[in-house]
């Protein structure tokens, strides 16, 4: 028996599956016209109709099998349905192929060489679809309709993708995303006989082997609450959660850091840990200079086992037994992400974890408001951190405006306290009223810094923490180096 698969793609991670034929048998289709209404719904689900026309190739073997992939996990198979040219079909399982998917079975009704069949699959109540978008109060919705290997598909394919908007949506209120090469850069509108909004984009001339994305957005009004994501930052940045932590579920982040850009900045490694945990709830900051650190029991969030060593060691009084814990700390660390880093392009690596550094300040730096751009600096700090150029690029950000101080920032910088030092989500509030009156804000108010201010406070905090964790910073560094990355033993030899 033969399968066709690919994945149907929505929202931050795009992924796909191959066509996988069965050992000795022939594929090749065309795929003639594809018509796909995507159903954005009020309880935050989306349900999926697709519509596709195939002609068999003559010299091809029958058509037996569709696998199609589900943007999560989180469906019921009872609720997908499928026919072909009309006729029921009740051969739907999942996909062994394509995960999460599910796999459609023609059997006896399968399109024989040479012929063409319409496939008819409905997929309802496909939940965790619907993102916050970076403007608040806001909705993204992005999806990316079926596409197959070049090798078993040819020809053209007529493709349709239909959205329809939730209920209530008011045409002055959505709006659409960038179209894919080839489809008009806006869609056609109207109104569906629902009266729903449909945003439609149709190319008669799309190849079926091309993945295409589109996307809209909405107020989040027209959505139950609770049923909206709110986006990591990885996935904002449109970063693969599984590749990355792959390669770091045993150090970590900071851990890798530590070893691609080199042990030349382990200083720079103590004072990122120390933000982790003060954002985890887990230590604060309770005097600056000399630095005082004190550990929370318990943290508000989980600490990684490092993590936990690391807040052991900083809180040790005696400064030369400090340096020695927190050398443990840096070497065991680096150790098991060098463990971790086998088999891997260092250079390629380095490269890549640097591109999602500077996404990561591009977040901030392109901030529509005062408001987003601190949370965005909040939720980063630890990827911007990384950059050689942190110091003034924070200056040159925050030179100007206001600054939302972030909720954990009172265990960082003990002299503007927001909260008890416990870790919490910053959420954006309405801009202080000047002397000229203003806004009255709905949510409670987070203290503000002019920019510059903010900017200096961050970076003498930053350097405080470089320093004054340990006795003395290139000692450190040197202790750690011979252990993690020893000079090599030379050796002579002589002729007799």
């Amino acid at each position: 028996m033969k399968r066709i698969g690919r994945v149907l793609v929505l929202v931050a991670m795009l992924v796909c599956a191959t066509v996988v034929p069965a050992a000795g048998q022939t594929y090749s289709f065309s795929l003639d016209v594809e018509t796909v209404d995507v159903y954005w719904q009020a309880d935050g689900t989306v349900n999926i109709d697709y519509l596709m026309t195939f002609t068999n190739s003559p010299s091809a073997d029958p058509m037996e099998y569709v696998d199609i992939g589900l943007p999560t996990e989180d469906y019921d198979l009872s609720r997908v349905q499928a026919s072909i040219d009309g006729e029921s079909l009740s051969d739907i399982s999942a996909s062994p192929y394509t995960t999460p998917g599910v796999a459609v079975g023609m059997g006896a009704l399968a399109i024989p060489p040479g012929s063409t069949g319409t496939l008819a699959v409905s997929i309802q109540g496909v939940r965790g679809v619907m993102y916050e978008a970076s403007d608040s109060g806001t909705v993204s919705v992005n999806f990316s309709p079926t596409w197959f290997g070049s090798e078993y598909v040819y020809g053209a394919t007529d493709l349709t993708v239909n959205f329809h908007l939730p209920p209530g949506v008011q045409p002055e209120e959505p709006r659409w995303h960038a179209a894919p090469s080839g489809f008009p850069s806006e869609p056609t509108a109207f109104h569906d006989a629902d009266g729903r909004i449909v945003y439609q984009w149709r190319n008669t001339d799309a190849r079926a082997d091309t993945q295409y994305v589109f996307g809209a957005s909405f107020p989040a009004s027209y959505v139950e609450a609770g049923a909206v994501i709110t986006p990591s930052l990885l996935q904002r940045l449109g970063i693969d959660e599984g590749t990355l932590f792959g390669v770091l579920c045993c150090g970590g982040v900071i851990g890798l850091f530590a070893l691609i850009i080199g042990v030349s900045i382990i200083a720079g490694e103590r004072r990122k840990i120390l933000i982790s945990t003060i954002k985890k709830g887990g230590t604060r900051v309770v005097q600056e200079n000399p630095l005082k650190v004190e550990a929370i029991e318990p943290p508000a969030q989980e600490l990684r086992d490092y993590e936990t060593e690391f807040v052991k060691a900083i809180v040790l009084g005696n400064v030369r037994e400090r340096s020695g814990k927190l050398q443990t700390v840096m070497v065991d660390l680096v150790k098991a992400v060098q463990l971790k880093m086998k088999g891997f392009s260092l250079r390629e690596t380095r490269d890549y974890y640097k591109s999602v550094m500077e996404k990561a300040w591009q977040e901030v730096e392109q901030a529509s408001t005062p408001e987003v751009k601190s949370e965005r600096f909040s939720e980063s700090i630890e990827w911007t951190m990384l950059d050689k150029d942190f110091d003034d690029r924070t200056e040159r950000t925050f030179r100007t405006g206001p600054v939302f101080l972030p909720t954990w920032w009172g265990g960082f910088s003990p002299t503007y306290s927001t909260t008890t030092g416990r870790a919490a989500k910053a959420s954006p509030v309405s801009t202080p009223p000047s002397s000229g009156g203003g806004r009255v804000s709905t949510s409670p108010s987070l203290p503000t810094l002019p920019g510059a201010n903010f900017a200096a406070s961050v970076v003498k905090g930053v350097q405080n923490a470089a320093g004054g964790l340990v006795a003395n910073v290139s000692s450190f560094t040197g202790n750690v180096s011979k252990v993690t990355n020893p000079a090599p033993v030379a050796t002579t030899s002589s002729r007799s």
